[in-house]
Formats: C-alpha cells, structure tokens, sequence
C-alpha cells in the first residue's frame, strides 16, 4: 500500500489534511484528483488563504454549517472539514454542489468521519 498523503496544505496558521478512512480510503481526495486542473486549483488558492492567514472571512468561499462542520466552497464544489486541536483542519469529504442547502447525508457523513478520526486518534491508531 501506498504512503498516505494526509497533508493537502501546511500553512503558517494551519495545516489542513485529507482525511481517511480505516481500510485506507480518501474520500476527498479522490473526489479532489477526478477535478479538473482549474478546479483543483481553486481548492488550493482557498486551502492556501487559510492555511496561511487563519482565516476567510468571505462567506461565499468557506461557511460554518453547523456541529462543527465547515465548508470550502471553491464552485461548484464543496469540500466538509473541521477543526481540531494542534490547528488542524481535516477535509471529510467533497461533493459536487447542485441545490442551495446542503445535503443532509454529505453532512452525515462529514460527522461519521470527524467522530472515526477522533476515535481512532485516541486510541492512537489514525496516524501509520
């Protein structure tokens, strides 16, 4: 199996990292390298200002959606994260937009994810 590449950006503020699933599976960033070029870096541009500045305070570019799941919003796609301690930001999952609210089990999952990530780091096992 291949290395993991947990990073997608380490930044001055923060580092943000794909998240993975227990068999090795990234959801977001497969979703990430189907994007076309000017897709993919449009999430980098995003990913970068936060990254580096800690912040992105417009709302058309990265949203609070409530529970503790964010939103990078680089259109017409969305990628969920969150926050944890140690100024991280791991991406759960991406998706590509098509009605103004946003699904519930995109939501579902992103939570699924942030609940497994913080299980399987305490007990010391995320992290290869």
């Amino acid at each position: 199996m291949n290395e993991k590449q947990y990073i997608a950006y380490k930044g001055e503020e923060f580092t943000v990292e794909w998240y993975f699933q227990e068999h090795g599976q990234s959801l977001a960033l497969e979703f990430y390298q189907r994007l076309e070029v000017d897709h993919r870096k449009k999430l980098l541009f995003l990913l970068k200002r936060m990254g580096d500045s800690g912040k992105i305070s417009d709302r058309t570019k990265f949203t609070y959606e409530g529970d503790q799941i964010y939103a990078f919003k680089p259109q017409p796609e969305r990628f969920l994260c969150f926050f944890i301690k140690g100024q991280k930001i791991i991406i759960t999952n991406g998706f590509t937009k098509k009605q103004q609210k946003l699904p519930k089990n995109e939501k579902e999952k992103a939570l699924k994810f942030k609940e497994s990530y913080q299980q399987r780091v305490k007990e010391g096992v995320y992290y290869e």
